[in-house]
């Protein structure tokens, strides 16, 4: 799979329902970027009405407020990692001290706080079977409040995208 570039969205400066303040404008920028991260500001310009030296600042601006990110997105097998893995945690305690140490960890490529069978889903990213085994086995499940763990190990993955525009 070749690189491709993703916009995601995240939060930033907030209105009153502590939802992000984005207009139809750069929600039109966004979207533009979602389908194609390296589309050329002249271009983006174009299709939202605006000057390429204005698309420029707003898309500075998203960026910088961490409304969101332009990232290259790999399929994990062409760079060395063979193994995923989705993981349900259950925690004793504060979740919230789980899901922080789970965030260092360079393997633990997303981390969420859930409600139902899990309170945290964690998804890994490994080498192979011997290190996703030691992610799990001495890294999670030692970690302070960790009561169980269950793994979904991937065996195939037929759709990752970042295509949602912004409804």
């Amino acid at each position: 799979m070749q690189s491709e570039f993703v916009v995601s969205r995240s939060a930033d400066s907030r209105n009153r329902s502590g939802s992000p303040s984005i207009d139809a404008v750069s929600l039109a920028i966004i979207e533009q970027l979602q389908e194609d991260g390296r589309r050329p500001y002249a271009a983006i310009g174009k299709a939202v009405g605006l000057s390429e030296a204005a698309v420029r600042q707003r898309v500075q601006k998203l960026l910088d407020q961490g409304v969101m990110q332009i990232v290259a997105v790999t399929d994990p097998l062409t760079v060395g990692f063979r193994r995923q893995a989705m993981v349900g945690i259950n925690v004793e305690g504060d979740l919230d001290s789980v899901a922080d140490a789970l965030t260092t960890m360079a393997e633990c490529e997303y981390v969420v706080m859930t409600a139902g069978s899990f309170d945290l889903m964690v998804e890994i990213v490994c080498e192979d079977d011997d290190h996703l085994l030691e992610v799990i086995n001495k890294r999670i499940r030692s970690l302070p409040g960790v009561r169980s763990t269950e793994s979904f190990v991937y065996l195939k993955l037929k759709k990752q995208t970042y295509m949602w525009g912004t409804r």
